[in-house]
């Protein structure tokens, strides 16, 4: 038997075989893990067929995967994860006059669809994870989507496929005329038959013979329901023109599509393309208060032939108030519906589309057919689908055990027995004392439907099958699929022998053996599958430990179920070309180890599962976590909220408890005191710390880059100037009232110059500036996770603190890192019995835009001060900021002056993330961080252009990255002031 040492030397690509790797693939977006033998990141097409006779030689199997999106378990098992998405990434051709492109399986959708835009085209299939669903999965489902009832699924648009089938051959699956089919199927009877021309031949004997025919016919779902995904599709092949005359050619695509990895190892797919739709778009987004008064409004909606119509119901829009991202796009909802129903029409005459959007109001008023009837136009558009499509991530933070679980999500049948469907739905739910969440695809017959589980309990996993059951018989009796784009896997395969006849299943089965006799690619799903209640990923009986944590973790429960709150719906691993900021690291690298997803699977797995005393004390989950930059995105961009800057915090913390606290920890932690004794004597310091010799030397001391700059200090600190100028000037200003300027560690040492214009500014403005008396912010200590002292800091501030800001006298800061600890942190941070305090001290504390944005519409501050020179401003916004505020008040700030433009560079993290990029091991993801977008954004400018930055280390990033000096927006304010 050959090991899997052997194994890694003969492929070109990465094998991976440590517990880390092997546990961060074990589980997907499913309720389902399994500990696989390993992980292949294969190069190319050889290293697959290499390890396809790996597989045969060692009765062990492979299981295809890209972002591991999957609800059904179609990517977990106990044989050699083959993860395609870092390599078979390729777009290799478009052809603009046919409208079709060849890619590879590792093409990210919308990535496919922004590269196709310069030809005028797109690939319509939608789901709602396409910002990193890839192509190779959307064919594994048959990937449908919101505009499936204009656009079809992956399936109407798989033109050919190449692959590798299971003896190691390579063959193309295209469109085949009924002659060249027969010649096909019949060289699959010579005994020297190619297994492709036996695949042919079996599929020939199958779909010829009148007795399948009458059973496929009588016994799969209903042909008019298009989200139709019940094993494989042989029902589709059926209605070619081999075997019914007058359809369309065979196409093997037909079974490909949905067949879930299990046939072949797929390397390149043709698509087919659609022109770009419609320039005018509108969504009509009704209010309900019934889910069956929405369903009955839907069948109406579809005879106006909406591009989408989907479901969200009051379960779900309740989620997304405790969603700081979309809270944002919750602007058309008014009250608390029990239903709304988002109807999407599209023209290219802007008057027929209005024409449209009152036809279709008056027949829901004519009907008495929901309540409030906004309509959105324009980019507001985005917000409402991004509010949509959150609807599987936002269904975890139900806090506690019992979650919406993926088990009958994927029901389609009949748009026009959908109502009926749903009320029966609902009845069987309510006689087990189960509600469920209903939202999605309405306009095609499909609603994700999610009762509320705890898999954790006896009680749960019973309840997990008895609802498959019950609600399989139900589809069953409205002839409809179990599986409408999420596939059948080992979720639902089981179920395939009772809603497709014993004799129909047998033929699938045949399918599956004539395509994989020795069964190695990615067994026991569709056919054949263990009892759809084995291997999940919480297990009856299963402890749920508690910790005793420094940051406050009750919200969710504990640190544990706050990892819990991470589905696996893989959000985290969209890329820069998507937007967004969450996951930095992942972005860089694109490997799955550096995704947030990882670090949630990293920390639940040895927290519920280690046998240490100390269940933090575990080198893979350092392994994992060390490329977090906590950047904190995730808290805001995860549907699920997962906040993994605070939980990596508390993991430093308590993994220190049994490893000690590293050199260089203490000294980034401590940099306040550090460089607050050199700031006695800056001009020394920075001497060292520019000349090449000596900051060689403390950066080695350190370990830090020796490419990275080190920060230098001002000649004097602002508390230092403060002090002296109150002496000079010898008199109080404030006509606009007082302000607390929270004289932040960076600021008062690093950037004096910045503070000190702050307070002038300030001051121009008709505000008395006062410093209080205040402890450093703490930030430092909760970026190496030394969070005792980051509590007594949090604790003595929010007791000085609290006592003197109002709403009249807030306090602002100019550090967003720093200010924003007073928001967020300190929360978590201080004993209950300050919490009201603490509450208190973040309601009255501002980033120094928002507070001027706040006056703005006060109107305590205009443009009238500033100058009216026409400026360009490129503003990059800190990650902080992003994650908790807004950068919004920064822009808004900045266009005070009349004819100042600002533009807002579409990067996500800067790189630096504090010390990260100082760090010599982080240096190279630091500046591949930056390179994504900032860096060659902020290239492209002219020196007229001023770059503007809010943060100390977003600043120091960009001039080591770029050679440009980046303003603090308070600087760039302050030199536009009228002199």
């Amino acid at each position: 038997m050959q090991s899997l040492h052997q194994l890694k030397k003969q492929l070109k690509g990465e094998l991976h075989f440590d517990t880390t790797m092997r546990t961060l693939y074990a589980t997907d977006a499913s309720a389902y893990r399994e500990m696989p033998l390993a992980v292949a990141f294969p190069k190319d097409s050889d290293d697959i067929k290499t390890l396809i006779q790996f597989a045969h030689s060692n009765k062990t199997s492979l299981i295809p995967r890209t972002a591991g999106t999957s609800l059904a378990g179609q990517v977990v098992g106990k044989g050699i994860i083959v993860d395609v998405s870092r390599t078979f990434t390729q777009i290799l051709e478009v052809n603009k006059a046919e409208r079709w492109v060849r890619v590879q399986p590792g093409v990210v959708r919308d990535e496919l669809n922004k590269h196709l835009e310069d030809f005028g085209l797109f690939y319509g299939p939608e789901t709602s994870t396409a910002n990193r669903a890839m192509i190779g999965g959307m064919i594994g489902n048959n990937s449908c989507g919101s505009n499936s009832i204009v656009y079809g699924s992956a399936r109407e648009h798989l033109l050919e496929v190449k692959a590798i089938l299971s003896d190691g051959s390579e063959t193309i699956f295209e469109n085949l005329t009924s002659i060249d089919f027969q010649e096909k199927a019949l060289l699959g009877k010579s005994p020297t038959a190619t297994l492709e021309e036996k695949i042919y031949a079996k599929t020939h004997q199958i779909l010829s013979d009148e007795s399948n025919q009458e059973e496929i016919r009588e016994k799969f779902p209903k042909a008019s329901i298009p989200r139709r995904n019940t094993g494989y599709a042989l029902d589709m092949l059926l209605e070619t023109a081999p075997f019914t005359a007058g359809k369309p050619d065979f196409n093997m695509c037909q079974l490909i599509a949905g067949s879930e990895g299990t046939l072949a190892f797929m390397t390149e797919a043709k698509l087919h393309l659609d022109l770009l739709p419609p320039e005018f778009k509108c969504l009509v987004c009704v209010h309900f208060n019934s889910i069956d008064e929405a369903l009955r409004a839907n069948l109406v909606a579809l005879k106006f032939k909406p591009y989408a119509s989907e479901l969200m119901d009051h379960y779900i829009l309740e989620c997304t108030k405790a969603n700081s991202e979309q809270q944002e796009n919750r602007f058309f909802v008014q009250g608390d519906p029990a239903a709304i129903l988002v109807v999407e029409f599209a023209n290219h005459n802007k008057n027929d589309l209005n024409k449209t959007v009152i036809a279709f109001k008056t027949a829901l008023k004519i009907e008495e057919l929901g309540y409030h009837f906004p309509i959105v136009k324009g980019d507001d558009i985005k917000r409402v689908w991004t509010l949509r499509k959150a609807g599987l991530g936002l269904l975890s933070n139900i806090p506690g055990d019992a979650k919406a679980v993926a088990v009958i999500e994927d029901t389609a049948v009949a748009v026009e027995d959908l109502p009926n469907y749903i009320r029966d739905f609902n009845v069987i739910l309510q006689e087990y004392g189960l509600f469920c969440v209903h939202y999605a695809h309405a306009g095609s017959g499909e609603l994700h439907l999610r009762p509320i589980i705890n898999l954790k309990t006896d009680e749960g996993n019973r309840m997990f099958r008895t609802i498959a059951e019950e609600i399989a018989k139900l589809v069953k009796k409205y002839r409809g699929s179990l599986s409408g784009e999420h596939g059948d896997g080992r979720l639902r395969g089981e179920f395939l022998r009772y809603m497709i006849g014993q004799k129909n299943y047998e033929l699938i089965r045949e399918v599956k053996k004539v395509f994989d006799p020795q069964g190695i690619f990615n067994p026991n799903k569709i056919v054949d599958t263990p009892s759809m209640n084995t291997s999940l990923r919480y297990s009856p009986g299963q402890e749920t430990p508690e910790f005793d944590t420094v940051l406050d973790f009750s919200k969710d429960q504990g640190i544990l179920r706050s990892a819990e709150l991470c589905n696996g719906s893989g959000d985290c691993r969209k890329t820069e070309i998507s937007g967004g900021t969450m996951c930095p690291s992942y972005m860089a690298t694109r490997n799955e180890k550096d995704s947030t997803r990882a670090r949630a699977n990293i920390l639940r797995e040895f927290l519920t599962h280690s046998n240490k005393p100390n269940r933090f004390d575990h080198e893979e989950i350092k392994e994992v976590m060390d490329l977090c930059l906590s950047c904190k995105a995730c808290k805001k961009e995860c549907p699920s909220n997962v906040d993994m800057a605070k939980m990596k915090a508390e993991f430093q913390h308590q993994y220190y408890k049994s490893n000690g606290i590293p050199f260089r920890t203490k000294m980034i932690a401590n940099f306040t005191q550090t460089i607050g004794l050199a700031s006695n004597a800056p001009s020394i310091y920075n001497f060292f710390a520019k000349n090449k010799f000596t900051s060689s030397i403390i950066k080695q001391t350190l370990g830090f880059a020796p490419e990275r700059s080190l920060p230098l200090l001002h000649k004097q600190t602002v508390r230092a100037w403060h002090t002296q100028y109150k002496k000079e000037i010898n008199k109080t200003v404030g006509d606009r009232g007082k302000v607390y300027l929270f004289c932040d560690e960076f600021t008062n040492l690093n950037d004096s110059d910045v503070g000190i214009k702050a307070i002038l500014l300030l001051e121009k403005l008709g505000y008395e500036v006062e410093l209080p008396t205040h402890y450093e912010s703490g930030r430092t200590y909760l970026s190496k996770g030394l969070l005792t002292e980051a509590k007594d800091l949090a604790t003595k501030n929010v007791q000085k603190l609290s006592k003197i800001v109002s709403d009249e006298t807030p306090i602002i800061g100019i550090e967003p890192s720093a200010i924003l600890t007073l928001k967020d942190e300190y929360l978590d941070l201080v004993d209950s019995h300050l919490k009201p305090d603490a509450e208190y001290l973040a309601k009255h504390t501002y980033c120094f835009d928002e507070f001027i944005a706040r006056e703005m519409d006060r109107g305590n501050v205009n443009g009238g001060s500033f100058t009216d020179k026409e400026q360009i401003i490129k503003l990059h916004g800190h990650c902080h900021q992003k994650a908790l505020s807004s950068l919004t008040p920064t822009k808004r700030m900045l266009e005070l002056p009349k004819n100042y433009k600002v533009h807002l560079i579409r990067s996500g993290c800067c790189g630096m993330a504090g010390s990260f990029g100082y760090e010599k091991e982080h240096y190279e993801t630091s500046m591949k961080v930056g390179e994504l977008v900032l860096f060659p954004a902020i290239r492209k400018q002219p020196e007229t252009v001023e770059i503007a930055a809010p943060g100390t280390s977003c600043r120091h990033q960009i001039m080591d990255g770029t050679g440009r000096k980046a303003k603090h927006p308070v600087e760039i304010l302050w030199e536009a002031l009228g002199k």
